[in-house]
This record gives structure tokens, C-alpha cells and sequence, in this order.
């Protein structure tokens, strides 16, 4: 079966979101074009903000559209993300926090609790981030030059 989104996705999660992460690898690979697995590949004993870089390495050098980052509760990942110019992560447990977040806020990082969420619902989410796309209505893409600004400037804008 041919993928059915043109997309490029890294994913990565640490121990406490490595089954997860397996899971929706093998779904993923039916779904997109590409799956990048920046790791891990054990239950061992890990750091997330390791994985939250690696993926928002491949996304910065354009070697993939997206990304995923799993770990226990989806904020460890969340907030190391976020540190990283030009990515644009969110936590999403429902889906209309997925699409909405790529549609108004062109976020690049979806961020899942392994421990918080199974894998059905996780599926759903993914699906939501995965099919939407940004939509730069003005209101909109005022919003995120203000936060484009609040990257470029860092500690500078307090």
C-alpha cells in the first residue's frame, strides 16, 4: 500500500514513550513517505530532551516536514522542544488541539504521553496533526510573526 501523505516525519521518544513510539512507527510507515526514527530503541533508561533535539534536527535541516516526540507525559518534550528556534511544539491528547495547532499556530512538533494515552486515540491525534495544513489567514499569521518575533529576540524582549 502506497502512503497517503506526502509527508516526511521524524519521530523519537525516550524509554517511557518507546512503546508508544513503536507502535505508531509501524502505523506511520503505511501512512507517509518517510519515517525518520531518531530513537530510542530500548526501555532503557534515557533522557527526553535528547530526542526532542534530534528531531527538530531533522525538521531544521529539512529532512523532514514534521516531527513526533513521545515520553511519559508529552511536557518533558514539549518544553525542550520549544526551546529550539523554529520549532513550533505542542502537547495534544485530543485531536482538535492537532489540527487546530498546525492550522492557526503552524506547530511542526506533535508532543504525546506514552503513559497518559493509548494507542487508538494516539492514531486518531496523529491523523488530525498529519492532515492539517497551515492556513495563513491574517489573524493568524499576525499571531506567529509575534512569536517569530519573541524567537528572533529571545531574553532581548523582556
Amino acid at each position: 500500500m502506497a502512503p497517503t501523505i506526502p509527508l516526511r516525519i521524524a519521530l523519537g521518544g525516550d524509554h517511557a514513550g518507546f512503546p508508544l513510539k513503536e507502535v505508531v512507527a509501524a502505523r506511520l510507515g503505511r501512512q507517509v513517505t518517510q519515517v525518520i526514527d531518531c530513537g530510542t530503541d530500548s526501555l532503557a533508561s534515557c533522557d527526553y530532551p535528547d530526542f526532542a533535539i534530534a528531531v527538530a534536527r531533522e525538521i531544521i535541516q529539512g529532512r523532514a516536514d514534521r516531527g513526533i516526540v513521545i515520553c511519559g507525559s508529552g511536557v518533558g518534550v514539549s518544553v525542550a522542544a520549544n526551546k529550539i528556534p523554529g520549532i513550533r511544539a505542542a502537547i495534544c491528547h485530543d485531536t482538535y488541539s492537532a489540527h487546530q495547532g498546525v492550522e492557526h499556530d503552524d506547530m511542526n512538533v506533535l508532543c504525546i504521553g506514552g503513559r497518559i494515552i493509548g494507542s487508538e486515540l494516539a492514531f486518531a491525534i496523529i491523523d488530525s496533526f498529519l492532515a492539517a495544513k497551515y492556513e495563513p489567514q491574517e489573524r493568524h499569521q499576525r499571531r506567529l510573526d509575534q512569536v517569530l518575533e519573541i524567537e528572533r529576540q529571545g531574553l532581548g524582549i523582556l
